[in-house]
C-alpha cells in the first residue's frame, strides 16, 4: 500500500469511534483501490490504525464485511429515480439501469463483488441481487400490467444485459485507475507476447487499429445496448 492511500484512509476524525458502517466505508474505499483477492481484515484494521481483533465487534469476519459491502453500494439504489421519467415502464428501466452502471463507474473495485458473490436467495440474479432492490423492480413492472411470466422474463434478461456490459466497463475503469504503483510487469507482458506469438509494438495491425481501440465508448455502447434491450423487450410484451 502506498503512503498516499493509506493517509487517505487514514483520515478518521478525532475522537470517532468505530462502527459497522464506518468500518464497511473503510472496506469499500480499500476494496476499490486495491481489489478484494488480497482483501484481510488485518489490511482494514490498518488503514483504521486499529488491531483486526477489534473489527470483530462489529463484523464477524471477512465473509461478513465483504457481504455488507455489496449491500451498502447497492443500499438506495432506486431511492433516486427520475420521476418524470419513470411514469413508464421503459423509463423505469432506463433509470434504473443507469442508477446500477453508476455504482459500477463509483466502486469499479467493488462491483465484481456485487456481481460475483453468491447473493441472499438462489433465484436472485447479480448485478439485482438484494431483496428490496428485486421487489422494488417485480411490484413496478407489475404495476405497469405486466404478467408475471413477463416480469421474470423481463428480469432476466434485464439483469443478464447489466452484468455482462457493467463488469466489462468496471474492468476497464479499474485498469486505467490501478495505482501508479502496480504497473505491469515487463516480463509478464514479454511472456505474454510470446505466448500469443505477438510482439505488440512491431505489428503492423495492433499498431493501426489500437487508437480507435483504445478510444472510450463505453457510454454510448451502454446507451446503445440498453435501447436494443429496451426494443426486445417491448416486441415480448405487447
Amino acid at each position: 500500500m502506498t503512503r498516499t492511500s493509506q493517509r487517505s484512509l487514514r483520515e478518521r476524525p478525532a475522537g470517532r469511534r468505530l462502527s459497522r458502517q464506518f468500518i464497511v466505508d473503510a472496506a469499500i474505499t480499500y476494496v476499490d483501490q486495491h481489489g478484494n483477492r488480497a482483501f484481510t481484515m488485518r489490511d482494514i484494521g490498518n488503514v483504521l490504525g486499529v488491531e483486526a481483533m477489534a473489527l470483530y465487534r462489529y463484523v464477524n469476519g471477512r465473509e461478513d464485511l465483504l457481504e455488507a459491502v455489496v449491500s451498502s453500494v447497492l443500499e438506495g439504489a432506486t431511492d433516486h429515480l427520475d420521476d418524470a421519467l419513470t411514469s413508464t415502464w421503459q423509463g423505469y428501466l432506463q433509470t434504473l439501469a443507469n442508477a446500477i452502471r453508476q455504482i459500477a463507474l463509483d466502486h469499479p473495485g467493488v462491483f465484481p463483488l456485487v456481481a460475483m458473490r453468491h447473493p441472499e436467495a438462489p433465484w436472485l440474479r447479480p448485478p439485482l441481487r438484494s431483496f428490496r432492490l428485486v421487489r422494488n423492480f417485480l411490484g413496478t413492472l407489475s404495476g405497469f400490467g405486466f404478467s408475471d411470466e413477463q416480469v421474470v422474463a423481463t428480469y432476466r434478461a434485464f439483469s443478464s444485459f447489466l452484468l455482462g456490459i457493467l463488469l466489462l466497463e468496471a474492468a476497464q475503469l479499474r485498469a486505467k485507475t490501478t495505482s501508479v504503483d502496480e504497473p505491469v510487469v515487463k516480463g509478464d507482458r514479454q511472456m505474454l507476447e510470446r505466448a500469443a506469438g505477438v510482439d505488440v509494438d512491431d505489428d503492423e495491425i495492433i499498431r493501426r487499429f489500437r487508437p480507435l481501440l483504445s478510444e472510450d465508448r463505453s457510454t454510448e455502447e451502454f446507451e446503445t445496448a440498453l435501447e436494443t434491450l429496451l426494443d426486445r423487450l417491448e416486441m415480448s410484451v405487447k
